[in-house]
């Protein structure tokens, strides 16, 4: 979990990410997600306030959502956060939540 400490330092001191930025709460859980997601693209915020979305990340990456600075990443994707967190969003975790995300969109 540690591993991710100096690469949201980083975010923060370039002024990509804000400590602050609030998130939103869902109060109904679906059974899919009501947009198609994608890691390349979709902010990480936007797949924590979507409980399917968010319960994926948390199958192939709970690291992501338990890191403590996990707010200032809200603003980039899965795909931008593989630079900054080691071995921890590599390419097959990333095709996991790709492939599952994909299963859950809308059809």
């Amino acid at each position: 979990m540690g591993k991710l400490v100096p690469a949201f330092a980083i975010l923060l001191a370039l002024g990509v990410a804000s400590p602050s930025i609030a998130s939103s709460s869902k109060s109904a859980v679906s059974a899919k997600t009501k947009v198609a997601y994608s890691v390349e693209q979709t902010a990480l915020g936007t797949l924590l306030d979507d409980p399917t979305a968010k319960a994926i990340i948390l199958k192939y990456a709970p690291e992501v959502i338990s890191h403590p600075q996990v707010a200032m990443a809200r603003p980039l994707s899965l795909r931008q956060l593989q630079t900054f967190s080691g071995d921890l969003l590599n390419d097959a975790v990333l095709a996991k939540i790709q492939s599952a995300l994909k299963a859950a969109s809308p059809s």
